[in-house]
């Protein structure tokens, strides 16, 4: 072993031994510079994120046996130190000599202090990679030598570019295994150049390295490679601009993240600084409302500041008492940000399951956190090609270019000038995974040209006009379920009740609203996207809207009770066993499917998602239609 764990490199720096809070402080008020390690399957990003780790003298005594005690076992490298293992601490990757998780480390130099994250190589972990690369000022494309650019640094290289990453570092890895030839170094730097010519790479800097031998890591140039006339990596990540520097050039913004009242004789907002810089006595505004005051202080935990810039988290007073809250943006009075609700975007996708078009997802931006669906895509990005190619959906790891509409306007900036304030990702609203991760490229101009136009007589003035509260009686359930019957029964027995009523049947609807849809899972959404619309047009009309509709998914009729409003959306769930509805066939469309005939159909080769907490379940083996009619009655009386 060549490394043991006394070595000189690892005895105590003085300055820790003289004075442990001297050196803390210089410790802390070193800058931080993120940045991620990319590139194909076995190009080397553990390893040399391992020998980083060993170079600036991060690695413990204990850590140090430890690993010379693990590449005996399980290293890749023959008696030498596998610093790889530093990294990869999932079982799973020391057993395949893989990453497939994104590895966070920290370490740090006289000049400054870095977190790198270690990214998965394989194509099926691109959005882990993706993950790791949001956050990150800088990129290392790690290129194997031997092999030279391969798919996935084209991939990887991309969507650093498109993440917003200005610092690129091609570092063509294991030079000590072509005999550092200066020719294959080259080679690689000129097909490096014309690609990222292709996609937008306006520049990049190219370092000849090995991780294992330690060549141009931290000094340079190496013995090896007298012909190299450019910095080592160490010496580019600790002179490199930082992001902040050039956010601090921009307008102010500060995302609100709290509102801080820790008594009656202070208000605050607290939040991280975006762009720009502040400063008491600036002009502001509150976006989206547009009030405007000056700044009276900014505090922090140690006191009041006369300046913050971008990259602090502070807390700012006012000198006004005005409206501001989580979710909200202070920002330069004379150059606020937009604010809209209908936006172009650039979507990655890492849901297992594929987008639906249509369908409802949480948005979070900054602080803000809204209802946001996205259609279906312009095109999807060809990885290989980089080639726009039609699609109707993105599967994992696909990336596209959609419309994305709110259910409010937000506050943003297009990500090119803002990352903070023009990425989001999409949650969904059942399981909560984060299922894609967005870039903001602009708000569509029909956002701006469309507004809402104030009418006079209200919605509470037409339900007055009919002396009743409008209502969404939603009756869902299974093709053959009675909901068509029953709803109509409904509708009979309030019409002899004088309540002015609608029935909107998931067959009529087809024939003119709905005529251009199918019965993909994206026609489904669109489908009772367009009824839940005319429903809430209806209410506001002051009428009872009966609707009869399989609606299979639950996002769908969560998304249309979302829209009408809490208290007037009434989930009735006809409750028919497949086998009875089947048996039933009214239309023989169970048959069809059955022979596949039919594609799509409910119950069959699509899924139908019980209601969990349906205000109302008829049974309609145990009922009668008239039975069930009059017990829906008598659970949504009285209607005034």
């Amino acid at each position: 072993m060549t490394t043991p764990a006394n070595h000189p490199a690892y005895q105590a720096e003085a300055l820790i031994a003289e004075d442990i809070e001297a050196y803390l402080e210089t410790h802390q008020n070193k800058q931080m510079l993120r940045f991620i390690t990319c590139g194909s399957v076995d190009d080397g990003k553990s390893t040399l994120i391992g020998r980083l780790l060993y170079d600036s003298k991060m690695i413990f005594e204990d850590q140090l046996a430890a690993l010379e005690s693990d590449s005996k076992k399980v290293g890749t490298q023959g008696e030498e130190i596998d610093f790889a293992l530093l990294v990869d601490g999932l079982a799973a990757e020391r057993e395949q000599g893989i990453t497939i998780d994104v590895a966070y480390r920290f370490f740090a130099t006289e000049k400054r202090k870095f977190i790198v994250a270690d990214c998965p190589g394989h194509e099926q972990y691109t959005r882990n990679m993706a993950t790791g690369a949001s956050t990150a000022d800088l990129a290392v494309i790690l290129v194997d030598a031997r092999k030279g650019m391969l798919v996935q640094t084209r991939r990887h290289s991309y969507i650093c570019h498109l993440l917003g990453i200005k610092h690129l570092v091609l570092a063509v890895n294991k030079m000590d295994l072509i005999d550092y030839d200066q020719a294959t170094f080259d080679q690689i730097v000129a097909d490096y150049r014309a690609f990222a010519k292709e996609v937008g790479i306006e520049d990049f800097t190219a370092i000849p390295i090995s991780g294992f031998k330690g060549d141009n890591i931290t000094s340079s140039p190496s013995a090896n490679t007298p012909w190299y006339s450019g910095p080592s990596l160490i010496e580019y990540l600790e002179t490199v601009e930082l992001a902040n520097t050039a956010a601090q050039a921009r307008s102010f913004r500060m995302p609100v993240q709290w509102v801080n009242r820790p008594n009656l004789d202070f208000r605050g907002f607290t939040g991280l600084i975006a762009g720009g810089t502040v400063k008491p006595g600036d002009s502001v505004r509150i976006v989206p409302a547009g009030k405007t005051s000056t700044v009276k202080s900014i505090v922090t935990f140690d006191g009041e500041l006369e300046e913050a810039v971008a990259g602090q988290s502070v807390t700012i007073t006012l000198n006004d008492e005005v409206d501001c809250s989580r979710g909200d943006v202070i920002a330069s009075a004379d150059d606020p940000p937009e604010a809209s609700d209908q936006f172009e975007t650039t979507v990655i996708w890492m849901g297992e399951e594929a987008l639906k078009p249509g369908r409802d997802y949480w948005l979070k931006i900054g602080s803000q956190t809204v209802s946001a669906r996205l259609a279906a895509p312009k095109y999807e990005i060809d990885m290989a090609s980089f080639e726009h190619l039609a699609a109707k959906t993105l599967e994992l790891n696909s990336i596209g270019v959609a419309e994305l509409t709110t259910d409010r306007p937000i506050t943003f900036e297009p990500y090119q000038t803002s990352r903070q304030m023009g990425g989001f990702i999409l949650i969904d609203k059942f399981s909560h995974a984060t299922v894609a991760a967005g870039l903001i490229h602009f708000s569509l101009r029909r956002a701006q040209n469309v507004h809402w136009q104030p009418t006079t007589i209200t919605r509470e003035d037409h339900a007055a006009m009919k002396n009743q509260s409008p209502r969404v009686l939603w009756f869902t359930g299974l093709s053959g379920s009675g909901k068509s019957t029953i709803a109509n029964a409904v509708e009979q027995r309030l019409n002899l009740m004088n309540r002015h009523t609608f029935l909107l049947d998931g067959d009529n609807v087809r024939h003119g609203l709905n005529k251009d849809l199918g019965f993909t899972e994206a026609d489904r959404i669109e489908n009772i996207r367009r009824v839940g619309e005319v429903a809430k047009l209806m209410t506001d009309a002051g009428l009872i809207v009966l609707t009869a509709f399989i609606s299979p998914f639950k996002a769908e009729r969560r998304m249309v009770r979302e829209m009408i409003g809490e208290g007037e959306f009434i989930e009735i769930f006809v409750d028919t066993p497949l086998a009875v509805a089947e048996e039933r066939d009214v239309k023989g469309l169970y048959k069809k499917a059955r022979a596949g005939q039919l594609k799509n159909f409910t119950g069959i080769d699509s899924p139908y998602e019980e209601p969990e907490n349906a205000e109302i379940r008829v049974n309609t083996v145990e009922m009668s239609v008239e039975e069930a009619a009059d017990y829906v009655i008598s659970q949504i009386l009285p209607l005034k």
